[in-house]
C-alpha cells in the first residue's frame, strides 16, 4: 500500500483486499492495571506483552516519580519489570505528575493517591485530558474521605490530593465505568473497613481479576457481578502478568475483514474477557463471519485467536447494558453502519462525548465528510447505512480510535483520502499504519 506522509497529513488509498495474519497490541486497560498494581505490591512484577504506547508510558513516568523503579517499554517487545514499594510506600514526587492524554492514568491515580497519609500529589495532562470530567472519580473518593481539588471544584486538572485517613463505605457509581470503579477499589485498598463499589450494569472487570491474582480480599457478587466488596489488610504481591492483545484494536481489523470483499485476515492472540466480547456479539448479529480459532486462559484472562472473511452486513441496534462492553468500539462501529444497507441505531452512549474528543460528535462531522447519512443524538447515532462513501480530506481531531476508525473507512470510499493528525493512532496502536500497509493487498 502506497502511504504518502507530509508533516500534516496522510494519504490512503482506497480498495484492495486484505489477507494475512496480525497480531495487535497487548491490551491498554491491563497493561496500565499491570503497572499501577505492581507499583504497590510487594517484591517484583514482570509484564509480559506491555502495550508500548503514549498512554501506559505516561503512567510507568508518573509511578516512577515516587519511587517504584520500572524498566524502560520499548517497542521489542522485552518484558517489563516494576519493582513494587508497597501498598503505603509511595514518595512524595518532587514535580507535578503529568498523566500525558491518559484518562485512565489520571483516574486511576486519584483513587491509589487519596490514601496515602500525609503526601501532597499534583496530577496535570495535556489539554484535551484538562477538559475530560474528573468529579465522577473525586466525589464518591470523598465519600470515603479522600481530600480532592481542583478548577471546577475538582472536575478538571490540574488536580491536587492530599493524602488522608480513609474509611470504608457502600458507594453506587452514577455510570457504568471501569475507570471509576478501579480508582474506588485502589482507594479501598487503604481504607479503615471493607467498601462496596455498586454499579449500574457491569463495566470491564480487568481490575477485579487483576487485584485478586496480586492478593487482595476481593468479592464479587450480585446481579451480573456489580457488587464488588474491597475488604483492607491484604498484601499485594508482585506477580507476572501476560497481557493479551487488545480487543479494541482487534476490532479494526474485524470490522475491516468483514467489510473489504475477498478479505481473509487471522488475528492472534486477541483478549477474550466476556466484559469485553460485546464486538463480536453485535458482529455476529450483523452476520459477520468471524470464528474463534483456538481459546485459552493465560495470568485469569480468557486469549484466543480469531478469523474474519468478508461478507455483506446486516444493520444493528446497540444501547443499555451492552454498551460498556464495546464503548471503545462505537467508532468502527459507526463506520461499519455505514456499508450496511439499512438503518442502525446507538443508543445509551453519552459516555463517548467524555472521551478523548466528542467521538458521537467527531465521527459523525469526519464521515459526513465522505457523504454519510448521520444523525446525531444526545445519546447516540442512528446511521442510514447502503450510501456509497467518497474520499475526503479528514481528521482525526487527535483522537486515536477516530483516526483507525477512518483509516478503514477510507478503504472502503470511492477515491483517495487524506488524513490529518493520523498520529494519534500511536496513543493505542503505535503500528498500525505499518500493518494496515502489509496487510492490504
Amino acid at each position: 500500500m502506497d502511504i504518502i506522509n507530509t508533516p500534516q497529513e496522510r494519504e490512503l488509498l482506497s480498495g484492495g483486499v486484505l489477507s494475512g495474519k496480525v497480531r495487535v497490541p497487548g491490551d491498554k486497560s491491563i497493561s496500565h492495571r499491570a503497572l499501577l498494581f505492581g507499583a504497590i505490591a510487594d517484591g517484583i512484577t514482570t509484564v509480559e506483552g506491555m502495550l508500548p504506547a503514549e498512554d501506559p508510558i505516561s503512567t510507568a513516568k508518573c509511578l516512577r516519580a515516587m519511587g517504584p523503579k520500572i524498566s524502560p517499554i520499548d517497542h521489542d517487545g522485552n518484558p517489563v519489570q516494576i519493582q513494587g514499594v508497597g501498598l503505603d510506600g509511595l514518595e512524595e514526587p518532587e514535580r507535578i505528575l503529568d498523566c500525558g492524554n491518559s484518562g485512565t492514568t489520571m483516574r486511576l491515580l486519584m483513587g491509589m493517591l487519596v490514601g496515602q497519609q500525609n503526601r501532597h500529589f499534583v496530577l496535570t495532562g495535556d489539554q484535551s485530558l484538562r477538559h475530560r470530567p474528573m468529579e465522577r472519580v473525586s466525589r464518591p473518593l470523598k465519600i470515603m474521605g479522600g481530600k480532592v481539588t481542583g478548577r471546577s471544584e475538582g472536575n478538571f486538572a490540574p488536580l491536587a490530593i492530599q493524602g488522608s485517613s480513609l474509611h470504608g463505605a457502600v458507594i453506587g457509581t452514577p455510570v457504568a465505568s471501569a475507570q471509576v470503579k478501579s480508582a474506588l477499589l485502589l482507594a479501598s485498598l487503604t481504607a479503615q473497613g471493607p467498601t462496596t463499589v455498586i454499579e449500574p450494569s457491569h463495566s470491564r472487570d480487568h481490575s477485579e481479576r487483576m487485584l485478586r491474582a496480586f492478593g487482595a480480599d476481593l468479592q464479587v457478587g450480585g446481579e451480573m457481578g456489580r457488587h464488588i466488596i474491597v475488604r483492607p489488610g491484604a498484601r499485594l504481591k508482585g506477580q507476572k502478568v501476560v497481557v493479551p492483545g487488545d480487543i479494541s484494536s482487534a476490532a479494526f481489523w474485524l470490522v475491516a475483514g468483514a467489510l473489504l470483499t475477498g478479505s481473509d485476515l487471522t488475528i492472534e492472540n486477541v483478549g477474550l474477557n466476556p466484559t469485553r466480547t460485546g464486538i463480536l456479539e453485535v458482529m455476529e448479529k450483523m452476520g459477520a463471519k468471524i470464528e474463534v480459532l483456538t481459546q485459552e486462559e493465560i495470568a485469569g484472562e480468557p486469549v484466543g485467536t480469531l478469523r474474519v472473511r468478508s461478507g455483506p452486513l446486516k444493520p444493528f441496534s446497540i444501547g443499555g447494558e451492552i454498551i460498556p462492553r464495546l464503548v471503545d468500539e462505537v467508532p468502527i462501529l459507526t463506520v461499519a453502519a455505514c456499508f450496511c444497507d439499512g438503518e442502525s441505531k446507538i443508543t445509551g452512549a453519552s459516555e463517548l462525548r467524555v472521551k478523548e474528543t466528542d467521538r458521537l460528535t467527531v465521527m459523525s462531522r469526519q464521515l459526513k465528510r465522505m457523504g454519510a447519512n448521520i444523525e446525531e443524538h444526545s445519546d447516540g447515532l442512528i446511521i442510514y447505512g447502503g450510501k456509497t462513501l467518497k474520499g475526503a480530506s479528514l481528521d482525526s481531531e487527535t483522537d486515536h480510535r477516530v483516526a483507525m476508525s477512518l483509516g478503514i473507512a477510507a478503504l472502503m470510499a470511492e477515491g483517495n483520502s487524506t488524513l490529518l493528525q493520523s498520529e494519534a493512532a500511536a496513543v493505542s496502536y503505535p503500528n498500525f499504519w505499518k500493518d494496515l500497509e502489509r496487510l492490504r493487498h
